[in-house]
């Protein structure tokens, strides 16, 4: 069978196939201590899935539009226009079966053959496939612990070329946990606006953040910058809906048409009783996201404790997400040659930090309870000893 010559270009992602061996391993009755998925451990909140358990119960399992509830997205609306301070209606909005088909759907609405998109490195490791799958040219601009893993504005401006048609901007970011300031989110708006470039702004883990870090979202910067930005997001990370599947897109009119357009050929609309389950998550009471952050961060410190108790290895403090990004290139090992021999020796389950585009790093994600977390660190760092005695 000759397949497309596409499936050849994009690479399988690691962190689900990590994930995936590590369950099975515990399904075969191997303690793993598992730092691998972005999913965190708690139930999603008793408010949303009793919301859907009523949409059921009412009938509402048939088709709907594609574009989502008329409900949803307009309680969306309201949730940009009043956290965000951005000027969208129902009609910019447009529901998705996740926050990752959100983003598939828009590179195939925008990226043609020729065009380019930049992307910061470290970045989540589907971005770049998804710019290839639409037949776009990643981009890729490295960043480094000089500059806490944030791209400048002269970065950007050298990046941009005539091809250029898309900026992926990520904070607080997957997999660093880095959150920009205000200072440096105007600042790469100005080289946004200047170079007319359209910016995407995946802000997943808005929710998820620490310290005197501040989420800003960077179309709230002014009008000129509004117009030549497209937000994403979802409802994954900050009320524990992975399963769900249920994320969105907010834009232009023209491009929310053409992404349902896209949609209605290929998944239709997404899971009509999940969506009213998604409604009570914006229009209900908030208190069980500002529960999980508060677990969340106290987990952080806990890992943060015992990563800087291990010389070898060294750590930034992350300000938002719920992932660690660990320096291992004093050990000598390659980021997929520390994990595998991690899970193989201490079962414990990392990410290879060369599916963000770090091969000297691993992340490490604490979205899971804190015995997992003394137990895999104690055994991260008998790990790291023995590597290095």
């Amino acid at each position: 069978m000759k397949l497309a010559a596409r499936v050849g270009e994009v690479t399988p992602s690691l962190t689900l196939a990590i994930a995936a061996k590590a369950k099975a391993m515990k399904a075969d009755g191997i303690d793993v201590c598992s730092f691998s998925a972005g999913e965190p451990d708690f139930d999603t909140p008793a408010h949303i899935k009793a919301a859907a358990q009523k949409a059921l119960d009412e009938g509402k399992t048939k088709y709907g539009p594609a574009a989502g509830e008329p409900k949803l997205r307009q309680a969306i609306a309201r949730k940009l226009q009043n956290e965000n301070h951005l000027d969208y209606n129902a009609e910019n909005v447009i529901v998705t079966n996740g926050g990752k088909h959100s983003l598939f759907n828009l590179m195939l609405a925008l990226i043609e053959p020729g065009d380019e998109v930049i992307i910061p490195a470290p970045y989540w490791l589907s971005y770049p496939e998804m710019v290839k799958l639409a037949g776009g040219t990643p981009v890729i601009v490295q960043t480094d612990a000089a500059t806490e893993y944030k791209i400048t504005p002269a970065q950007l401006r050298s990046a941009i070329t005539d091809k250029t048609k898309l900026f992926v901007f990520n904070s607080p970011c997957n997999p660093t946990g880095v959150v920009y300031t205000l200072a440096e989110i105007q600042a790469l708006a100005e080289a946004i606006v200047e170079q007319d470039i359209l910016v995407v702004s995946d802000e997943i883990y808005e929710k998820i953040i620490y310290d005197d870090a501040k989420h800003v979202s960077i179309g709230s910067l002014g009008k000129d910058i509004f117009a030549r930005t497209i937000v994403s997001s979802g409802f994954a990370k900050a009320y524990s809906m992975t399963g769900w599947r249920l994320g969105y897109l907010a834009g232009a009119v023209e491009l929310i048409k053409a992404v349902s357009t896209i949609q209605g050929h290929s998944t239709s609309n997404v899971c009509t009783f999940a969506q009213y389950g998604a409604i009570a998550a914006y229009e209900d009471s908030q208190d069980c996201v500002e529960q999980m952050r508060l677990a969340f961060a106290e987990r952080r410190q806990v890992m943060l404790e015992r990563i800087h108790a291990i010389p070898e290895i060294s750590c930034a403090p992350p300000n938002g997400a719920f992932y660690l990004f660990v320096n291992i290139s004093k050990t000598g090992l390659s980021s997929l040659d520390f994990c595998d021999k991690l899970l193989e020796t201490q079962q414990v389950a990392a990410v290879p930090g060369i599916a963000f585009g770090a091969d000297d790093h691993i992340r490490l994600s604490y979205a899971t309870d804190m015995a997992s977390i003394e137990k895999g660190m104690d055994r991260l760092h008998k790990f790291v000893q023995s590597q290095l005695s």
